[in-house]
């Protein structure tokens, strides 16, 4: 289970590293984008309800370590990144095409691929394989 969590948020990755380099085929950089932000802000669902974190963070008192914080601060990056990411978006396929929005929107763009690669890093190293017997 665990080999697979992190085998899809890689692919996931290289995927928004493909569609980024052809953000000028705005029928395939637009769906992918949308998808794999979608997918960052359910995957935390998805890890709650596939994992015991209550005794992770707090019985074994993991909240309280640095990887926990940074990996949660990272996120937290992340997230405000695609907020504004998609703001720049919107404004360009509405049409505005200030080459100021332009370049804001591909450093944005780095920005999140950055990020995004120290949370998926962060997160592996933080990533206990399941137990046996549990699904």
């Amino acid at each position: 289970m665990l080999a697979g969590t992190v085998l899809y948020v890689v692919a996931t990755y290289a995927l928004m590293v493909a569609a980024f380099y052809f953000s000028r085929l705005r029928k395939f950089h637009v769906p992918v984008m949308v998808f794999i932000m979608t997918s960052d802000f359910l995957f935390p669902i998805y890890l709650v309800m596939t994992r015991d974190w209550y005794t992770r963070l707090f019985v074994d008192e993991d909240i309280l370590t640095f990887g926990v914080w940074v990996h949660f601060m990272l996120l937290i990056a992340l997230f405000v990144l695609y907020f504004v990411q998609i703001m720049a978006g919107h404004r360009l396929l509405k049409g505005e095409d200030d080459q100021r929005i332009r370049q804001e929107h591909r450093a944005q763009g780095l920005g999140i691929l950055l990020v995004r690669a120290f949370v998926i890093i962060t997160g592996a190293l933080l990533a206990q394989p399941l137990e046996s017997g549990n699904t």
